[in-house]
């Protein structure tokens, strides 16, 4: 009873903190940073990924770097979580739905004052820009996959958020812009052709293939709804803004997303250690632990979505695996991971949308080279807490939610005392974080 108390008075909080959205100052408490790179994994909640034996090399990196333990995405579905990691708001998104592409006649949804929803089902998203209202985060979802009763817990169930006027329609990749910063939005399995107008693709075929002109026709004929979704744009949320699809900011448009290959892309930057200030890195979704139904049993969903090691995918939580050791060993031995202040930060957008008493929470890993290691911080967190603490340490004002009094900085992940990490790091737990 008494912690229902705390609950309350500090939702109490949340409804006045809200409706100062905008930008705000640069966050306090947070040492400078010179490059941080976040990784973007899918679905599962703290629970199913913390001791799970499918995943010994992220169980590693979580006992040798810094966790949170009490941290909580905010809503549903991906996308919604996407947007508040980069732009500290869902700006009228409630939906996974495609980017209305180019469309400059349609009306953001932060103007008209509408919501973006899968139940009942909205038309694409007008490119986000401009300033208004976003959307209403409740304790329960139910405009969502599970539209209920008793549908899903947002936050922890509890607490919810008001809608937020005042809320301006960028993101910290904006603000790099406006402040000659860089920033690069990693997308693995983006086709060759770049990022705009293309809602999936398998990295080579897309939804602007022409399957007509591949001749002979295979029987029965190809279409789109064949390709295999690796690379999703709920996945790159930098696509859904009017500023990055028109160009509309030097160092601001799509020539900012690249693939994972290529020679622009992740591991041809990592090698040179030509690597932005802030970098946005998001496996496939054989990769990031989401799963398709037709890409093959290792990338299957889940069994069961019911918030239990027991109902998840070993396959598909292994390739997560693997795939979050290729990147981050890439980061480190990267020439630009040893220059300045850098942070590496896992982050999972949501639990498996299991509902009560499941909650949202969600694991974080930072992972820096200076500061303590081993921190396990109990302190409550969100999707607003890291992108306040990221503009911190890049000395950027803080973004819409992201302002809010009641949005700790993660100052204890981050640690503030510079030293160069120790070659012996890994002694402690006996744990390798090395490339086979």
């Amino acid at each position: 009873m008494k912690m229902r108390s705390v609950f309350f008075a500090y939702l109490a909080v949340v409804t006045v903190g809200s409706a100062l959205a905008g930008e705000g100052p640069v966050p306090s408490g947070m040492p400078h940073l010179d490059r941080v790179f976040v990784i973007l994994m899918e679905n599962h909640g703290y629970g199913q990924i913390v001791n799970n034996p499918n995943l010994p090399y992220t169980n590693a990196l979580t006992n040798l770097a810094n966790t949170a333990t009490n941290f909580y995405a905010i809503a549903h579905p991906s996308l919604t979580n996407y947007l508040e990691i980069v732009g500290g708001s869902n700006f009228g998104v409630h939906s996974d739905n495609y980017p209305d592409w180019h469309n400059v006649d349609c009306t953001p949804n932060l103007a008209s004052g509408t919501v973006s929803t899968d139940n009942p089902s909205s038309p694409n998203i007008c490119p986000i820009a401009g300033t208004g209202t976003d959307a209403a985060t409740p304790a329960i979802d139910t405009t969502n996959e599970a539209s209920g009763p008793p549908g899903v817990n947002n936050l922890d169930g509890i607490l919810s958020i008001a809608a937020a006027a005042n809320t301006t329609g960028k993101t910290i990749a904006d603000q790099l812009a406006e402040t000659g910063g860089t920033w690069k939005s990693y997308q693995e399995s983006l086709p060759p052709q770049g990022a705009d107008g293309v809602n999936i693709s398998d990295g080579f075929y897309s939804n602007l293939t022409n399957f007509s002109a591949i001749t002979p026709a295979l029987t029965p004929p190809l279409s789109a709804s064949d390709i295999v979704a690796l690379y999703a744009a709920k996945h790159n949320p930098f696509v859904y803004f009017r500023s990055v699809q028109e160009g509309d900011e030097p160092g601001s448009d799509l020539t900012n997303v690249a693939g994972f290959e290529g020679w622009n892309g992740l591991y041809a930057d990592l090698r040179s250690g030509s690597v932005p200030a802030f970098a946005f890195i998001a496996p496939n979704q054989c990769n990031d632990q989401h799963g398709r139904g037709n890409a093959g049993p290792y990338c299957n969903y889940d069994p069961k979505d019911d918030g239990t090691q027991a109902g998840l995918n070993p396959a598909l939580m292994q390739r997560g695996d693997m795939a979050l050791r290729r990147i981050v060993t890439a980061i480190k031995e990267s020439p630009a991971w040893k220059l300045g202040k850098n942070a590496i930060v896992v982050v999972w957008d949501e639990d498996d949308y299991s509902v009560s008493p499941t909650t949202n929470k969600v694991l974080v890993i930072v992972d820096t080279n200076y500061g303590s290691h081993g921190v396990q911080s109990g302190t409550l967190y969100n999707h607003f807490s890291l992108l306040k603490s990221i503009e911190g340490g890049l000395g950027l004002p803080c973004l819409n939610h992201a302002c809010d009094s009641n949005v700790n900085v993660m100052s204890d992940l981050f640690g503030t005392t510079y030293s160069q990490p120790s070659s012996t790091a890994g002694a402690k737990t006996g744990a390798s974080l090395s490339q086979p």
